[in-house]
């Protein structure tokens, strides 16, 4: 499961409710690997981030209501994503 929709908006929401600046000085194989074990939640977190549309205002109040825990794997899927279109970008 994807992040659909504009993830410059998706990545703006995040830090908005300052949760970019944590993460970047996380070990991000933690986070993968409990993202790993944890595909059910990682798909209900994509869920909800693409029900809002695209929408800033309903992404922040999504994100603000999230665990930290919660909103680490949502940063990180939104890095993941990002560093996947760049490198398709990239090969063409």
């Amino acid at each position: 499961m994807f992040i659909q929709g504009n993830l410059q908006v998706v990545f703006d929401a995040l830090y908005s409710v300052g949760a970019i600046d944590p993460v970047l000085g996380m070990d991000w194989e933690v986070i993968n690997n409990e993202m790993s074990k944890s595909p059910k939640v990682v798909n209900a977190l994509c869920d909800r981030i693409n029900a809002c549309q695209g929408d800033k205002d309903q992404l922040i109040s999504t994100f603000k209501n999230l665990e930290p825990k919660l909103l680490n794997y949502v940063a990180l899927e939104v890095a993941r994503e990002f560093c996947e279109f760049q490198d398709r970008k990239e090969l063409h």
